[in-house]
């Protein structure tokens, strides 16, 4: 019973984190845009996101990957033997990633607070999109565990970031033509 109360609570955060991260990075586009338009637009806008992401960033998303992080570790501890299943150990791997993903946007987050903008709107979209691909990878994993077969997993993935790249130049065509 109590593994499937820290199951559900795993789950909540591990969706507020997310929320948290599509979110920040969307934010880091509207702060970069924002910040090649003229004064007074320029200020007030960047005064507003810096708000936004700041409390967006220390409120919602940090403490989500914290405590999704602490009810996984609980999780593990609680069934440990999940550690030696091969779908387990290649979504830790995924973690991972997600948690060097959050440490990027960490650091990006800090850049566009000092006013220092070292990424293009446009790289922020598609930056937007790792964890969109972490997302897909770690709930099929976790839904179809041992049932996957890695080589279609990977094509998958592969397939599904093409697609993502394609929607992504589609989308930049149409805002091109309307500004």
């Amino acid at each position: 019973m109590e593994y499937n109360y820290i199951k559900s609570l795993h789950l909540i955060f591990v969706i507020t984190w997310f929320a948290g991260l599509f979110y920040i990075v969307r934010l880091f586009v509207y702060q970069i845009e924002a910040f090649h338009k003229p004064s007074p637009e320029k200020e007030i806008l960047g005064t507003q996101f810096k708000i936004m992401a700041k409390r967006l960033w220390y409120i919602i998303t940090w403490p989500s990957m914290i405590l999704a992080t602490g009810f996984a570790i609980w999780l593990l501890v609680l069934r440990p033997f999940y550690l030696g299943d091969a779908w387990m150990q290649v979504k830790l791997g995924f973690v991972v990633l997600l948690i060097i993903y959050h440490i990027k946007c960490h650091l990006i987050f800090l850049q566009l607070q000092n006013d220092e903008v070292k990424h293009s709107s446009n790289f922020m979209r598609i930056f937007n999109e790792g964890a969109t691909l972490i997302l897909f990878a770690v709930v099929f994993l976790v839904i179809l565990k041992n049932a996957v077969n890695w080589i279609y997993g990977v094509v998958g993935i592969v397939l599904f970031s093409v697609l993502l790249m394609l929607g992504y130049k589609m989308y930049k065509r149409i805002r091109e033509r309307n500004p």
